[in-house]
């Protein structure tokens, strides 16, 4: 694709400067319900690579690893369940808005112990 160097530093730029949603996203075990909450300010990304390191054998959650090599991948769902609703006030303060819902959410589906892959 030959398109103009201006316009493709114009679109790199813009593209960089895109706010990414913040939130929550769960990982479920669909043979025995247990989950994996987490947030992130790029929410997507952080699913992502959640997924990524799984598939790699390389994920931080050694309980989560364990069952997805012993199930497979076909056995688990990736699901976004919240997002920071963003203001134009300029105290906002995306990170801590997060932290909350992130707690909010750990208590609401109860990912510690037997019910889920999260560690207190």
């Amino acid at each position: 694709m030959n398109m103009p160097q201006e316009t493709r530093r114009d679109l790199v730029r813009k593209y960089k400067e895109t706010v990414r949603p913040a939130g929550v996203f769960v990982i479920r075990n669909t043979l025995d319900g247990r989950v994996y909450v987490a947030g992130s300010l790029d929410v997507e990304g952080a699913m992502n690579r959640a997924r990524f390191e799984l598939g790699l054998r390389s994920h931080r959650n050694k309980a989560l690893l364990h069952d997805w090599i012993a199930h497979g991948a076909g056995h688990f769902s990736f699901e976004v369940i919240d997002r920071v609703k963003e203001r134009d006030d300029p105290a906002f303060d995306r990170a801590a808005e997060l932290g909350k819902l992130l707690e909010l959410w750990r208590e609401e589906l109860q990912c510690n112990g037997d019910k889920g892959y999260n560690t207190p």
